[in-house]
């Protein structure tokens, strides 16, 4: 099974698109070269001069955060929305098939074999670092789990959110062409707040085909709806979450250092990715 990383994440999928993802998993997985990030696909960044200082110098992926005083029409904000092509997309694959392939760190050398991918490569380094993430204890009070299936994807948000409940999924939708991945939004309507006392959060991982690393944490939590557009008639359909308590947070987290702040100290907001799905109870 010769399959290549695509190690940009995955664009945005809705719940229609889940089932035909598994028709579709015979497609070749392309990589694109340059696990770390290469600076060439940022030269379409198109931000005025009213970013932070302390921003500045910041890597393009972590402008996604901020503070719940921010949510209010008509402000202006710097957001990074990754975009793929769909037939770049890595594919779900039937529980049949991913259940006869090896998912662990003991088993790295014979998946870099089965994929063709030499050791020290931007390939094996994501190969690596998906299956360590995915072996990382959870936090107190989190569950967490990593999707490599259609069947186990909905397993973890149904066992999470209770076996008899129906399941709405929520993502962020590009609503025009723009292929610009990082740009000035502007908060175009007021935000919908949507009562989720439990949601799951998942969120692709670069992979030979499509991991989605799932968590769910008893904790509170609040969930927005956005109309954004920009001064070029792009819009996009965000979804955001507010984390309320960070006390139990690495100290490192990325968005610590954005918004200046520490474990437990303030909350955290951040946009949902075009290519993460939040489930919740219809």
């Amino acid at each position: 099974m010769a399959l290549h990383l695509q190690v940009a994440y995955c664009s945005c999928i809705l719940i229609g698109l889940l089932f035909i993802m598994v028709a579709e998993q015979g497609a070749a997985r392309k990589l694109k070269d340059g696990y770390e990030q290469d600076n060439e696909q940022f030269v379409n960044l198109k931000i005025n001069d009213q970013i932070d200082t302390h921003l500045e110098n910041l890597d393009p992926l972590l402008y996604v955060f901020f503070s719940l005083s921010d949510i209010t029409v008509g402000k202006k904000l710097p957001i990074y929305f990754p975009y793929s092509k769909p037939s770049e997309t890595p594919k779900l694959l039937p529980k049949e098939e991913t259940d006869s392939i090896p998912f662990s760190t003991s088993q790295l050398e014979y998946l870099l074999n089965l994929f063709s991918f030499p050791k020290g490569s931007p390939q094996a380094k994501a190969v690596e670092y998906t299956l360590k993430q995915c072996e990382l204890e959870s936090i107190k009070g989190e569950t967490k789990f990593c999707a490599n299936s259609l069947e186990s994807l909905l397993d973890f948000a149904t066992q999470m959110l209770g076996g008899d409940t129906h399941l709405k999924v929520l993502t962020t939708t590009r609503l025009s062409n723009s292929t610009i991945l990082l740009q000035n939004y502007t908060i175009l309507e007021e935000p919908r707040e949507t009562l989720a006392p439990k949601m799951v959060a998942c969120h692709s991982m670069p992979y030979p085909y499509a991991v989605f690393y799932c968590h769910c944490q008893e904790s509170k939590n609040r969930l927005f709806e956005i109309l954004l557009g920009d001064e070029n008639g792009d819009r996009v359909k965000a979804s955001a979450i507010c984390h309320m308590d960070t006390s139990q947070w690495d100290k490192d987290h990325a968005s610590f250092k954005v918004l200046k702040t520490k474990p437990g100290a303030s909350h955290v907001c951040h946009f949902v990715s075009t290519d993460s799905l939040v489930w919740l109870a219809a």
